[in-house]
């Protein structure tokens, strides 16, 4: 970095920055866990020098401070996949069920847009097609910042909701579906290469939630990758130019992606989470009615404060994940 042409090459001076921030952020921790063992070690050789309640209590003290770090250095030893570290393309679609389902897909993404506010990320919606009458049918969103795709992942796959519809007069318990998808958002230099001779790109008006310019010209743009049928779109910017740039970038990450999910599924060490939006193939349920609770069916760990999950606080299910994939593949 002290080269005096190194931001000659910008990508590659970014690209670089981002590695050293990654080491620099990963020795930070790492020493700051040497200075914790040692602490502990000496309180370890105190007690058992001269053991004294107050000093217990002022080791148990200390140790229940340093938990929470600990905790999280433990997450990031687990978050350590080839594209972890970066941020995270997330899109969700409802499931049949019309309005219902279009409302839930449209609490998950309040859900996952408070989770990244919490955890100091950067969300922008891409794209967003709206519901009927309420909710949502679709909607893309970039975020942005460290290990975001390794901690989001997990989220990939059916939830599934029960409640008491707002949207039934009867008032009857109602089960609903949405899928959500996630990929991480890849460097520009990665090795996937692109033919425009199997791209179909098609202008629209936006529907979504724009300016008076967005929603008055044709400046969505939707992609689609003929040898795949991978659809793409980008509404969200007023130049038709721009929107098409995200739209390949969303695109690109899609195929890097699917690439290695298939290399993944080749080592047999990673469950295709593409399966249909409905009954038995959902990894995690939110009941409302007749009693509260959360729980995720790949690692069981679960909570009765769907309030708190509902809110963006959903590190704990991503945690468990990371744990249970680790687990797996000893």
């Amino acid at each position: 970095m002290n080269k005096p042409d190194f931001w000659n090459d910008q990508k590659r001076a970014q690209k670089v920055t981002r590695e050293i921030n990654k080491l620099r952020l990963q020795l930070e921790k790492e020493n700051k866990l040497q200075q914790i063992s040692e602490d502990l070690h000496t309180y370890i050789v105190l007690l058992r020098e001269d053991f004294t309640d107050s000093l217990l209590k002022e080791a148990v003290s200390e140790l229940l401070e340093i938990k929470p770090f600990i905790d999280d250095v433990e997450t990031q030893f687990l978050l350590n996949g080839k594209s972890d570290f970066n941020g995270a393309i997330l899109t969700i679609h409802p499931g049949a069920g019309g309005t219902e389902s279009q409302d839930w897909a449209e609490m998950l993404l309040r859900m996952y847009n408070r989770w990244a506010e919490k955890s100091g990320f950067k969300a922008e919606t891409v794209d967003y097609l709206p519901g009927d009458e309420a909710g949502l049918k679709s909607v893309t969103v970039e975020i942005f910042g460290d290990y975001v795709y390794g901690n989001l992942k997990a989220e990939s796959g059916i939830h599934r909701l029960v409640r008491i519809s707002p949207f039934n007069a009867q008032g009857k318990r109602q089960t609903s579906f949405a899928s959500v998808f996630v990929c991480p958002i890849i460097e520009d230099d990665a090795d996937i290469e692109i033919d425009p001779k199997e791209l179909r790109i098609d202008t629209y008006r936006a529907s979504g939630k724009g300016g008076q310019g967005v929603n008055t010209t044709d400046s969505a743009v939707r992609i689609t990758h003929l040898p795949t049928n991978i659809v793409v779109q980008c509404q969200n910017e007023r130049s038709q130019i721009i929107n098409r740039d995200v739209a390949l970038k969303i695109l690109k990450s899609r195929l890097f992606q699917l690439r290695e999910e298939e290399r993944e599924k080749e080592r047999k060490q990673l469950e295709n989470a593409k399966t249909d939006i409905g009954w038995g193939n959902q990894i995690r349920s939110y009941v409302f009615h007749p009693y509260q609770m959360v729980k995720d069916h790949r690692t069981n760990y679960e909570t009765g404060n769907i309030s708190s999950v509902m809110d963006g606080n959903i590190s704990a299910f991503m945690n468990a994940y990371l744990k249970f994939m680790a687990e797996k593949k000893k």
